[in-house]
């Protein structure tokens, strides 16, 4: 009798193993061995988007002179290349050097996730609805309360509340994105929250949580999933997964001020990035084809080509991670939530200057 199927380690000779696409995965450039790795020549045929990429780093150069003296020659010769060609076959004709990051699989895929500016409503004073504090951060340090103590009342009466909102989600949620606008409902009023620091506790991620406990797959995960399971479930509930993090994040109110970054520069959408500090100084621009996505939060098929600076940081991005900005609101919200995917980096530098060799890893902050 004639098999009519390969046994699996000959069918794996013959074809290779799968690799997986499905997040966005490329396999362009073999095999890196580093996490910055230099290259002559960048190779993309992605369609390109360099429109806001002027406007982001003039926000560097008018906020912040020390980032200005060192990358505004880099700018200036990115800007030069975008209005000359934009080809990335074209860079070192204008002195820009490129280190492409080996990504976690050392195949050059770079995981990109996303967050965005939250709009909560609050009340001023608590009433039935709007119950539930958002606070300042106290006098502590190393001393801090927990979120389960601060659940449980061990900031009433300091003088702390900013605000108090109507569920305990969306507080939360402002925390993990680590600012943003609030708009009070009882008199009509907006105001930006900024991060104000934290209890110095660990985080640990209440998605992992919900996986762990088998009440969302991790296939659907997403901070649209986190939210839907929370109003579906009641408080006791809700407070229980909640504490599961015992860091807590305050916050400090700014009138009408710009979304800004850990580096203290406003933030434009879809045009900075958090990164990694020690790969990625603040203010470090970046080439990127980035993932685009379906409205249900699968990749289209697509990536395309863009100029990013990295002008935040974050707990949760390391290595070959890069947390994308996509602005404010519901919409920039529900797209960042479904942002788990990945895409192709190049980190930038300017021949004869400080910004030259990209591949080599910045030294050490004392």
């Amino acid at each position: 009798m004639i098999k009519k199927y390969l046994p699996l380690a000959a069918a794996s000779i013959l074809f290779g193993c799968a690799q997986p696409t499905e997040r966005a995965q490329q396999y362009l450039d073999g095999e890196f061995p580093a996490t910055l790795n230099e290259v002559n020549v960048v190779t993309s045929d992605k369609p390109r988007d360099f429109t806001e990429f002027h406007k982001q780093t003039e926000q560097v150069i008018a906020n912040s002179p020390s980032m200005a003296k060192t990358y505004q020659p880099l700018y200036e010769k990115l800007n030069e290349w975008v209005l000359q060609s934009g080809d990335p076959a074209d860079l070192s004709q204008f002195g820009i050097q490129t280190a492409q990051l080996g990504g976690g699989d050392k195949q050059g895929n770079v995981l990109f996730t996303g967050y965005f500016s939250p709009v909560i409503e609050l009340r001023h004073q608590a009433n039935e609805t709007f119950k539930y504090p958002v606070y300042a951060k106290p006098d502590c340090d190393s001393n801090c309360p927990t979120r389960a103590e601060i659940y449980s009342g061990a900031l009433n009466g300091k003088g702390l509340e900013l605000g108090y909102a109507m569920n305990m989600i969306d507080p939360f949620l402002m925390e993990v994105q680590g600012s943003g606008f609030v708009h009070f409902e009882d008199d009509d009023s907006l105001e930006y929250f900024a991060y104000g620091g934290k209890n110095n506790k660990a985080y640990v991620s209440i998605g992992k949580v919900l996986i762990e406990r088998g009440e969302v797959t991790r296939e659907k995960m997403s901070m649209k999933a986190i939210k839907d399971w929370v109003l579906a479930n009641d408080e006791a509930t809700v407070r229980d997964v909640l504490e599961q993090n015992p860091s807590y994040v305050f916050f400090a109110p700014r009138q009408d001020a710009p979304v800004t970054g850990s580096a203290g520069i406003p933030l434009l959408a879809m045009a900075s990035v958090a990164g990694d500090r020690s790969i990625f100084p603040m203010g470090t621009p970046i080439l990127a084809e980035v993932p685009l996505l379906n409205a249900d939060g699968s990749w289209s098929g697509a990536h395309q080509l863009r100029l990013l600076v990295v002008l935040d940081t974050g707990g949760a991005v390391k290595q070959n991670h890069l947390d994308l900005y996509h602005g404010m609101g519901p919409r920039a919200g529900l797209e960042a939530g479904h942002y788990k995917h990945f895409g192709r980096v190049w980190k930038l530098g300017l021949e004869n200057s400080t910004t030259q060799s990209p591949w080599a890893r910045p030294p050490e902050k004392l």
